[in-house]
């Protein structure tokens, strides 16, 4: 078990809690739209925005926190992270906002308190880089579909 430690950024709204699992087989952790004043923000369509959680977090070093969109808002209504998944790294220290955009075919309204992304913990394994001989393979330099489509 990895504990993930969170403080909240002064003027959240602390009522939702922390991130929460929906259900006890659940990979990713809900994170809320923790909006100022409250509002309510309207995505346009192709549009993205930060969307902030008031939270701030310290993540243990060997790992990272993943963002990811929430399955049913990207099917339903064409929201998605653009840059998902999104990895937060164990040194960062600042405010936990999501990249939210609207790939969908119309307006979307995004609410206070509102589930918007899922946070996945996962292992980080570093590399050493080096400069040497690539070895050969059956496949060699096929990419991009040259294994097939079926």
């Amino acid at each position: 078990m990895v504990t993930i430690r969170f403080e909240w950024i002064a003027g959240a709204d602390e009522t939702f809690g922390l991130p929460t699992y929906a259900t006890s087989g659940a990979a990713g952790a809900d994170l809320r739209a923790n909006l100022d004043d409250r509002q309510i923000v309207t995505l346009d369509v192709g549009a993205r925005i930060l969307v902030p959680t008031g939270l701030q977090l310290a993540i243990p070093a060997g790992f990272e926190v993943q963002v990811r969109p929430r399955s049913g808002l990207a099917l339903k209504h064409g929201i998605t992270l653009p840059n998902s998944p999104g990895t937060i790294d164990s040194d960062y220290r600042g405010p936990l906002g999501v990249i939210i955009q609207n790939g969908g075919t119309k307006p979307f309204e995004i609410t206070h308190g509102m589930r918007i992304a899922q946070m996945v913990v996962a292992p980080v394994v570093q590399a050493t880089f080096t400069v040497g001989s690539v070895d050969e393979t059956a496949r060699g330099t096929g990419g991009f579909g040259s294994t097939g489509t079926t």
